[in-house]
C-alpha cells in the first residue's frame, strides 16, 4: 500500500510541503548575515601605558558608518563597516594613542552568495553586516598608527600635447 492510497490528497500535499518549506528557509537564513547577527557589534577598548592598564581614557571609534564615544575600559556597540575602524584615546595623564583595526569578511557572508543570492549578499555587504572586528580592542598610549604619504597628482598635459606614461616620468 502505496502513502498515495492511505492519505487524502490535501494531507499529502501538506506532509510533501512542509519539509520543502523548512528546507527553503533554513537554507536562505542560514546564510543572510543581517538576520544573523546584525549590522552592529558590540566592542571592547582598553587602554595601556607601557604595558599597564589605564582607566578612565576617554576613547573615540570612527568609521565610514559613524563615529562613537567610550570611556576605557568599556563597551560600545558600533556599526559594522567594510572600512577601518579608527580608535583614538586620550587621558590626561598620557600622550595619546591611536590604532586601526581592519574589518574581516564572515564566513557567513560567504554561505549567503551560495544560499542567499546576489540580493541577500548585497544587503549584507550594504550594511556591513558581513564584516567582523575584533571583539577586543586594545590602544597603547603614545602609539599613533603611521599617516599615509598623500597620493601625487597627475601632471595635465598642455593643450595639444600627449600624456606622458608614468614609466617615462622623472622621478622625484
Amino acid at each position: 500500500m502505496d502513502l498515495q492510497d492511505r492519505l487524502p490528497a490535501e494531507e499529502l500535499n501538506a506532509t510533501r510541503a512542509k519539509p520543502i518549506g523548512l528546507l527553503c528557509i533554513a537554507a536562505i537564513s542560514s546564510g543572510c548575515a543581517s538576520i544573523v547577527t546584525g549590522h552592529n557589534q558590540s566592542l571592547s577598548v582598553e587602554t595601556h601605558s607601557k604595558g599597564a592598564a589605564v582607566e578612565g581614557s576617554a576613547c573615540t571609534l570612527q568609521n565610514d558608518k559613524g563615529t562613537w564615544f567610550v570611556t576605557a575600559p568599556g563597551s560600545v556597540i558600533v556599526n559594522r563597516s567594510y572600512g577601518d575602524l579608527t580608535v583614538s584615546c586620550n587621558h590626561e595623564n598620557q600622550q595619546p594613542g591611536a590604532v586601526v583595526v581592519s574589518s574581516s569578511t564572515k564566513a557567513m557572508a560567504f554561505g549567503n552568495i551560495i544560499f542567499g543570492g546576489v540580493i541577500g549578499a548585497a544587503v549584507d555587504v550594504g550594511t556591513g553586516a558581513a564584516y567582523d572586528y575584533p571583539s577586543l580592542i586594545s590602544v597603547e598610549f603614545g602609539v599613533l598608527p603611521p599617516i599615509p604619504a598623500p597620493a601625487r597628482p597627475e601632471p595635465i598635459p598642455a593643450k595639444g600635447e600627449a600624456p606622458i606614461p608614468a614609466s617615462d616620468r622623472p622621478r622625484t
